[in-house]
């Protein structure tokens, strides 16, 4: 048990200077990240360039930083949108129940018949937008595992005591959604958010690394890993292992820790 909270804390730690670096990148970068030295172009790792430079003489490690700043910022936001809307949407679906439910709910399951990455790709290729209109696509539509757990938790919670007489005595349903039951379900909130967060960096790097996220000229970890593809074949390994791992030590990070709170939850609950 002591082991595994050590372990949770050092993910966490790990996670925390992940988006301290990037969120100081401005002050941080050694580079202007989209500087461009025709004379130093493809340099492996040198003290001068910790992570070397890319096809177009621009330092790794700058974009890397800046890059993470643009990444973490479309999953914090698009995280934030689609918590919001799966909150209202779920938490009405399991409130209100019968008609209300049915309705609602058969709306859900038809819409997570079609995968996600789909429609994101879908409206991301249409509308061919910025970071910001990524943030809102992503969000608008990575809500809908949110929704089933909230209604799930709410049609569990409505018929508590302390849920009946908020209702018998006539409290408003603003009051018994957000006191009564949203207060209630934090933990389940917190938990599916993280996995969500999760989902949103590989989404975001997946559909720049296809060519359809945010603008090449804009660094973020998928555009990285997006120009590194010719560089790999040429042996310019570093442009895109840095990111890489990167990538994958963020996502690692917040899926041990969303497994860790679960854990916990489920042994509480026990």
């Amino acid at each position: 048990m002591r082991k595994q909270r050590k372990i949770t804390i050092l993910w966490f730690v790990i996670l925390c200077i992940i988006f301290t670096v990037t969120i100081f990148s401005s002050f941080l970068a050694p580079y202007e990240p989209n500087a461009m030295n025709m004379n130093h172009t493809y340099e492996a790792p040198t003290p001068t360039h910790l992570l070397g430079t890319d096809q177009l003489g621009r330092d790794v490690l700058s974009r890397l930083l800046v890059g993470g700043q643009v990444t973490l910022l479309i999953a914090v936001v698009s995280v934030v949108i689609s918590s919001l809307i799966g909150i209202l949407y779920g938490g009405i679906s399991g409130y209100f129940g019968g008609a209300v439910d049915t309705i609602m709910m058969g709306i859900l399951e038809a819409l997570l018949t079609i995968p996600s990455l789909v429609i994101v790709l879908a409206f991301q290729a249409i509308l061919q937008g910025n970071v910001w209109s990524m943030a809102l696509i992503m969000g608008a539509t990575g809500w809908f595992v949110t929704a089933r757990i909230v209604r799930s938790e709410f049609i569990r919670l409505k018929e508590s005591e302390f849920v009946q007489m908020a209702i018998m005595f006539r409290t408003p349903i603003w009051k018994i959604f957000v006191g009564h039951l949203l207060r209630n379900i934090y933990p389940a909130i917190f938990i599916v958010t993280l996995f969500n967060f999760a989902g949103a960096i590989f989404t975001e790097v997946s559909l720049s690394f296809l060519g359809i996220g945010v603008s090449p000229a804009t660094p973020s970890w998928g555009t990285m890993l997006n120009s590194a593809q010719n560089d790999l074949l040429i042996g310019a390994w570093w442009i895109g292992l840095f990111p890489g791992i990167l990538i994958f030590v963020t996502i690692l990070c917040v899926q041990m820790i969303g497994g860790a709170f679960k854990q916990g939850g489920e042994r509480s609950h026990a």
